[in-house]
This record gives structure tokens, sequence and C-alpha cells, in this order.
């Protein structure tokens, strides 16, 4: 998986780069009006399809070209580049993960539930983090209707159904894109610290993390893979939310060549991070028993933290209080039992 996302990081960054530069020695054209005031030739249509400029009165810009050669290559490389990059990227890791699952199954707790709970993710960090997966989750969807609608909706809803759905689409993809970034910053600036990469994190990644082989390698409050997965989000995630400012807000000089490499790189950084959410969601849910009760109420089986988190466990085993308990008090509602927050709080 980390080969294959370096690959794809690179195709990423080198096709928006090759982009910039085809579309700025376009831009670089010297002005060059046709020849003669007769017949119009093939030379001089020829000429226009190069990116040729010729003259007008008007505000500068690309009003003097007759044929926007720049925004054509961008639509080419947008609908055969990005919608091949996408389609690539969710086919390898949705078949991944299904040969997985069927290979290994969901790992359980070894121990079974032991009654006992101890509190992992306070309300405020749940909040947080469902804060921004409700948003990414409508954005892709979003996304991936604009992307793909033409081609794959179409000929199932009909033109006058996808165009209230593509209006929809867009209208909700610029006006929760501004709240993504907001989540984005804020999500990034609390858990910073708790994913400092450590030696333990490279020794989880040589057992496997416990999903290939037997037992568990130790790990502290977050192991290697939730590091990493914090880091792809924060980097191609933050790709995503900037470019996706930049898109949403283009009164501020912006050129159409900005906007359309803009446009590149949001489309792959977006498809990239929406592939791998694929891994993240299984991982959480039927990849490991017991792991999205955490994120739910805020607590986690001893057990589980023990199996999974054995370095993290022994810092905060004297706080664990029984299940019963807890939902007799309310525990769902983000409060630390006996008022103090514990040592494990991501704050």
């Amino acid at each position: 998986m980390g080969l294959g996302l370096l690959f794809l990081l690179i195709c990423l960054f080198g096709a928006g780069t090759a982009l910039g530069q085809q579309q700025e020695s376009m831009s670089q054209r010297p002005v060059a009006a046709p020849q003669g005031s007769g017949d119009i030739g093939s030379d001089y249509w020829r000429a226009l399809r190069q990116g040729e400029s010729g003259y007008s009165a008007s505000a500068p810009g690309r009003q003097s070209d007759l044929i926007n050669v720049s925004g054509s290559a961008w639509m080419t490389q947008r609908n055969e580049e990005v919608t091949k990059i996408g389609a690539w990227a969710f086919a390898i890791f949705a078949g991944a993960v299904l040969l997985f699952y069927l290979a290994r199954g969901t790992v359980r707790v070894d121990k079974g539930r032991s009654g006992r709970v101890v509190e992992r993710w306070p309300l405020a960090h749940r909040i947080i983090h469902w804060w921004v997966a409700v948003l990414f989750i409508i954005q892709l969807f979003s996304g991936l209707v604009i992307l793909y609608g033409k081609s794959l909706l179409i000929p199932l809803l009909g033109k006058e159904t996808f165009g209230v759905l593509a209006q929809l689409a867009k209208t909700t993809h610029n006006y929760l894109g501004p709240l993504l970034f907001v989540g984005m910053v804020v999500m990034i600036v609390a858990w910073l610290k708790h994913n400092i990469p450590k030696g333990v994190d490279f020794s989880w990644f040589a057992k496997g993390g416990g999903l290939v082989g037997k037992g568990h390698p130790s790990a502290g409050y977050l192991n290697g893979g939730e590091k990493a997965w914090f880091w792809l989000v924060a980097t191609v995630g933050g790709l995503i939310v900037v470019t996706g400012m930049v898109l949403d807000f283009p009164q501020f000089g912006q050129t159409r060549e900005t906007m359309q490499s803009m446009n590149y790189l949001h489309g792959v950084a977006g498809l990239i991070v929406g592939a791998m959410t694929i891994a993240h969601i299984y991982i959480a849910t039927l990849g490991t028993e017991g792991a999205m009760e955490g994120m739910l109420n805020g607590y986690v089986d001893v057990n589980w933290a023990e199996q999974h988190h054995d370095l993290w466990y022994e810092e905060v085993k004297d706080q664990a209080i029984d299940a019963e308990s807890l939902q007799q008090e309310g525990g769902s509602s983000g409060s630390t039992v006996g008022g103090d927050q514990p040592s494990s709080s991501p704050a």
C-alpha cells in the first residue's frame, strides 16, 4: 500500500507540473496575426489551434485567443487522465480490501470482552472526527457525480434527472468546502502531537500491524497505521482543501491556467484519499472488532486496548471502569467519569 501511494503521488505531482508548464508555454506564445486579408486557409486555422494570438482591444487576458488551447489541454487531461487514475485507484483499493477480508476476516479481541472499559476519545475529539468524516464523504460523492456523472449517470437517469442531481452536487460541493477546510485545520492542530512518528511505529509496520501473522505488535496511543493515515490526510487531504479554496474563491486574481492546474490537483488528490478511505473504513468496522466503539461512545474494552495499544493501556489501566456503570452514568455524553480528564486524551 505504501509503494502504491508513493506511485500515485509521483503521478499526481508530475502530471500537475507538466500541465502547468504546458499552459505556461502556451500563454507565452508571441502574438501573430494572419498574413493577408483575403482567403483564410488551413495555415491560419492551424496557427490558431496551436495557440497563436491575434489582437483585441479588450482588457488584458485571453481575449486575443480565438481558440483556448490550454483549456482544451486541461479538459483532455481531466477527462482522460484524472478519470482513469480515479477508476484504477478505487478498483485497486476496493479489490485489495475485499481479498484481504476474505483471507483474514475480522480481527477479534483474543480474550473476549472483559466488561470493563477505558476512555479513548473525549467528546470534543469525536466531534472533530465526525465533522471531517461526514463532510469528506459528502464532498467525495458530490465530486464523483461531477467527475463521472456525464458518462455513467446520464445513461441511467436521463439528462433531466442528472441535471438536477449535478446542480445539487455542484452547489453542495462549493458550499461545504470551506466547512471541511475549517474542520481539517482544527483536526490537524488537535492531533498533531500524538502523531509524531516513534521507533515503536516502525516496529509496528515491520510486524504487519497485527493484521498479518500471529500476535500483535506493541503500540502507544496511536499505532503506526493510524499515524500514517493522519499524515496522508494532513498532506494530500490538505492539498484537497487548499486547492478547493482556490477554486471556490476565484475573485483574487487567479489566472485561467492557475484554476485549471488547481482543478487537476484537486481531483487527483481527492480520488487518492477517497480510494484509501475504503481501507480506513474497513479497518474501523469489519476489519477490527471493537475499534469503532471508541469513536462512537468514547470508550473501548480494556482487553481491546491491551491487545491493540498495550503501551498506552499500561498508562491508563488504573482509570478503567465497569461498562454497566458507564451506561448508567451516561458515559456517551463525553464527560469523564470521576471528573478528571484521562491522560489518554489527545487534547
